[in-house]
């Protein structure tokens, strides 16, 4: 059995609208849509983990505050266990550090836009109003 990648993800709202940004080309589920985040590292808790990777894919300070949601999801190179938070952004304005791009959606706009298998349960919870 595969092992489980511990990844954390950040649910960022502004007015209705949540952040979503696009992977780059190079790296595995390439321009797939995704929330910001990725792999918890040895050491760091699951918070600790989300204001590293929003530091150093976005530039800027989040604050983590309760779980939104958490997804198993096996793809065919990793399986990952996904915890996606409420977040707020106490500093800074997102900037693209590592993705190709990024944009503000509602949930009405999800359909516009591929995202990652693992996002797809996320994205339902989404349109069915679980906002935070």
């Amino acid at each position: 059995m595969k092992s489980c990648a511990e990844v954390v993800a950040a649910l960022i709202w502004d007015e209705g609208r949540f952040l979503i940004c696009q992977r780059p080309a190079n790296k595995a589920r390439g321009l797939l849509w995704e929330f910001v985040g990725g792999k918890v590292e040895k050491g760091e808790t699951k918070k600790q983990a989300l204001v590293r990777e929003c530091k150093e894919e976005l530039d800027i300070l989040v604050e983590p505050y309760d779980i939104f949601t958490e997804v198993v999801h096996d793809y065919p190179d990793i399986t990952i266990c996904l915890t996606l938070f409420n977040c707020a952004i106490l500093r800074g304005q997102p900037k693209l550090l590592e993705h190709n791009a990024m944009a503000w959606i509602t949930p009405d706009d999800i359909p516009n836009y591929a995202f990652c298998p693992a996002d797809v349960e996320i994205l339902k919870k989404l349109q069915d109003g679980g906002k935070c």
